[in-house]
C-alpha cells in the first residue's frame, strides 16, 4: 500500500510543482472517457475562465460542420495585413496548422464566415460554458474575441464535458464534423499515453484588480483500450518563463504516467 500512495504524492507533487503561495487558483481533473467515471481531481475545478485558445477545439467542429472547414489541410488561407496578427503567425495556414501552431487570425476568420448567429448558436447548442458570446462591452466583437479574456468563460468540469461529448461524438452536429475535428488536433507523448489536446494561454483580472496569467491544457489520452479526458488549468500566480498554456502541458505530461497508476 505504501508503494501506491508514495506514487501518487509524488505525482501530485510534480504536477503543482512551481506554483507560487501566490497563485489563486489550479486544476487538474481527469475522467473515463467512455463511463465520465472521475479518476482524479486536485484544485479547484468548478471556476469558469475564458477558454483562449482551447476553444479552437469547439470552432473546429463548427468550421467542419458548417462546411467551412473541408479536411486536415482545406482550405489554406493566406495571411492578410488587416488580419493585425503575431509576426510569428503572418503566414498561410490550413487547419492542422491552426491548431497545432494556435493561429489566432485563422479563428477569427472562420468566425467570420460563420457570421454570429450561426456562431452564437453552435455555443448555445454545445452547452458551451456560460455561452456569452457578447464581446467586451461596448465593442461589439464578441465573433471574434468573446472567447479572448472577454465575455465566455467555461470551468474546467465543463471543457472535460466538452471533450468527451466530442470523443462520444454525441455534440449535435455531423459525426464526421467531430471525426475531423479529433483527427487534427496535435499529438504529445506522456510515457506509455498518446495524448492529444489544445493549449490555452492568455490573462484575467484577479481579485485584487491586476492581470494575472492564465494557462489551460484540455484534450484525451489514450494507452491500450484505456482512454482519459482531462482539463488542466492555472489561474493566478506570477508570470512564468513559459507561456501559462504549454507551462500547463507540460506539468500534465510529465505528471500523467504516475498518476495514470492511480486508476
Amino acid at each position: 500500500m505504501r508503494g501506491k500512495y508514495t506514487v501518487i504524492l509524488a505525482a501530485g507533487a510534480a504536477l503543482f510543482a512551481g506554483a507560487s503561495a501566490a497563485q489563486a487558483l489550479e486544476c487538474t481533473l481527469i475522467t473515463d472517457a467512455a463511463t465520465g467515471k472521475e479518476l482524479y481531481r486536485k484544485g479547484t475545478c468548478d471556476k469558469a475562465f475564458a477558454p483562449m485558445s482551447t476553444f479552437k477545439v469547439p470552432l473546429a467542429v463548427m468550421g467542419y460542420d458548417a462546411g467551412v472547414l473541408v479536411d486536415a489541410h482545406n482550405p489554406s488561407w493566406d495571411y492578410r495585413p488587416e488580419f493585425d496578427g503575431y509576426k510569428s503567425q503572418q503566414k498561410t495556414t490550413d487547419p492542422t496548422i491552426w491548431e497545432k501552431e494556435s493561429i489566432v487570425w485563422y479563428s477569427q476568420e472562420l468566425t467570420r464566415k460563420l457570421g454570429e448567429k450561426r456562431f452564437a448558436d453552435y455555443v448555445t447548442r454545445f452547452g458551451y460554458g456560460n455561452r456569452d458570446v457578447s464581446g467586451d462591452p461596448g465593442k461589439k466583437n464578441g465573433l471574434t474575441h468573446s472567447w479572448l479574456a472577454s465575455s465566455l468563460k467555461i470551468s474546467p468540469e465543463g471543457q472535460v464535458q466538452f471533450v468527451r461529448g466530442l470523443l462520444s461524438e454525441t455534440l449535435p452536429v455531423s459525426k464526421p464534423a467531430q471525426q475531423t475535428t479529433v483527427s487534427i488536433l496535435p499529438h504529445f507523448d506522456a510515457g506509455h499515453w498518446d495524448v492529444q489536446g489544445k493549449t490555452g494561454t492568455g490573462s484575467f483580472i484577479d481579485a485584487k484588480g491586476a492581470k494575472a496569467p492564465l494557462g489551460w491544457f484540455i484534450g484525451w489520452a489514450t494507452h491500450k483500450e484505456r482512454r482519459i479526458v482531462f482539463a488542466r488549468m492555472t489561474a493566478g500566480g506570477k508570470k512564468g518563463e513559459q507561456p501559462a498554456g504549454p507551462a500547463a502541458r507540460d506539468a500534465f505530461l510529465k505528471a500523467l504516467p504516475d498518476l495514470a497508476k492511480s486508476f
